[in-house]
């Protein structure tokens, strides 16, 4: 629980120090430039900065470095709703409802309802941070390859539908995600897939891949249009707007804090990350919703609760980091290798002798999260100029960036083919029906499902009845079993309510 000691001797700490806080806002900025560039990843981002913080105190490094971490998690959303690109992999399911409502002219309301999506989430995850870092820390080593399968499982069926017409092709856009998924070595070391392509020995490179589907695919849809959004009257960038958007995440609160609890837990999940965090709480807000059938065309409490999840994992991350010195996913491995630049050893040692700096880290990320608030609304501001920009300007721009970031991550002619070959992809399965979104979730949880499932195997030694001694996967899996046969059945009554009304017409 709270050490009372250690919290007062925090707030000296940063009271006194004018270098905790000088680096917040830049570290912000830096966070918000790199998380809106296509391609460049938030551990990317972080690690171009690390060198910068060896000059610096250790505890004004840290705090630099998660102030690119929670501007980089919001910077994201920003061509996730402009332009249909995820900025980071975090910010794929942003995309769903995010980038409709900008078509509709709502762009200042979704990136205003994102902001303060992002900034409640994380706000959110650093009470719970704060007050439950180390009983947060044991349940997650309680998380074993059967539980980690499950929820993969779960993710993977509970999303794929996501916007298409049918449920079953949802789940067929999954299976090809997966199997792109799964190209390359397993960690049993046998090759799939690789067709004698030496770049596929790692696998399909997963952001290249996931900007041809998300972003080149329905750039290749809009060549006829002129402007993202249609109605000149609706181009205009409003700061009320902007305000109007962030009001809408306080009346939706129950997304709100379904996406930031879902969002912490995951995140706290050494190797799963946000990304997966952002699809699974947008794909639960979708299940449980009355009207389903409004998500992914413009519903705001879709893009509420995969921003809230995107941002809350970061707290979850650092839970995992600071309480058991494990990285939670990239961004914390980053901050780890700062840690250890400082001479400084994350987890339950560091915990226990030097709280009082836990405590200045965490209430640091208060302030960066009220602060972003202020920082984000002027970023936003001037982002949302590119609604004015004519199409046949804009859609070479992005694919000449595009490729560039894609090119820049692998180091070779391997992304830029990548990013080719899956908006081709991405462009026929988008015009018979079926929902690219599935295709991405099938290729960020394909391997994660592979990876846990073989792990579970060698452990029960070839016994598929030893998942009985795990009743937490047994669990989840029955819930899928559920949700599944739920959305089946609603897809049935949906087409049979469709054909009567055609035969009374």
């Amino acid at each position: 629980m709270i050490d009372f000691p250690a919290f007062g001797a925090a707030l000296n700490m940063l009271g006194g120090s004018l270098d905790a806080w000088i680096w917040v806002v830049p570290g912000l900025l830096i966070g918000l430039l790199f998380g809106a560039l296509p391609g460049i990843s938030v551990s990317m981002a972080m690690a171009l900065v690390l060198p910068a913080t060896l000059y610096m105190d250790f505890l004004p490094a840290i705090i630099f470095l998660t102030s690119v971490y929670t501007g980089a998690g919001f910077g994201g959303s920003i061509p996730a709703v402009l332009i249909n690109i995820p900025g980071t992999s975090s910010a794929v399911a942003t995309t769903f409802d995010g980038y409709p409502m900008a078509q509709k002219g709502l762009h200042n309301e979704a990136l205003g309802a994102a902001l303060v999506s992002s900034c409640i989430g994380v706000l959110i995850s650093y009470v719970i941070l704060f007050v439950l870092v180390q009983p947060l820390a044991e349940i997650v080593l309680r998380i074993g390859p059967y539980e980690m399968a499950a929820i993969g499982i779960w993710g993977l069926v509970l999303l794929g539908s996501i916007g298409g017409s049918s449920v079953t092709k949802g789940l067929f856009a999954a299976g090809i995600g997966v199997l792109c998924g799964t190209v390359g070595m397993n960690t049993a070391g046998y090759m799939r897939g690789d067709m004698g392509i030496p770049w596929l020995l790692d696998g399909v490179p997963t952001i290249p891949a996931m900007v041809g589907l998300l972003a080149a695919s329905q750039l290749f849809a809009l060549v006829n249009a002129k402007f993202i959004v249609a109605d000149e009257s609706k181009r205009t960038i409003s700061l009320r707007r902007i305000i109007a958007g962030g009001g809408l995440v306080l009346g939706s609160p129950v997304a709100l804090l379904r996406g930031s609890f879902i969002g912490v837990f995951i995140g706290a999940v050494p190797g799963v990350g946000s990304s997966i965090a952002n699809l699974i709480s947008y794909g639960e807000a979708r299940r449980v919703s009355p009207d389903p059938e409004s998500y992914g065309k413009g519903n705001p409490r879709g893009l509420i609760a995969a921003e809230s999840a995107n941002s809350s994992s970061e707290g979850g991350s650092m839970a995992t980091m600071l309480a058991l010195g494990i990285p939670g996913g990239g961004a914390t491995a980053i901050l780890l290798a700062s840690f250890a630049m400082h001479n400084v050893i994350g987890g339950p040692r560091f915990m226990e002798q030097n709280r009082d700096i836990v405590y200045a880290i965490i209430i640091s990320n208060f302030a960066q999260a009220l602060i972003l608030l202020l920082v984000g609304t002027a970023f936003v501001f001037v982002a949302s100029t590119v609604v004015r920009l004519p199409l046949r300007y804009l859609i070479p721009s992005v694919l000449v960036m595009s490729t560039m970031g894609a090119f820049a991550i692998e180091g070779s002619i391997a992304g830029p083919i990548t990013l080719f070959v899956f908006a081709v992809l991405g462009w026929l399965m988008s015009r018979y029906g079926f929902p690219v979104a599935a295709i991405v979730v099938g290729l960020l949880l394909g391997k994660l499902i592979e990876t846990e499932l073989l792990r579970a195997w060698q452990l029960a030694g070839g016994d598929p009845l030893y998942i009985l001694e795990h009743p937490v996967a047994v669990g989840i899996l029955v819930l899928m079993a559920v949700s599944l046969g739920l959305s089946l059945r609603r897809d049935i009554r949906r087409r049979r309510a469709l054909k009567a009304a055609s035969a009374v017409a």
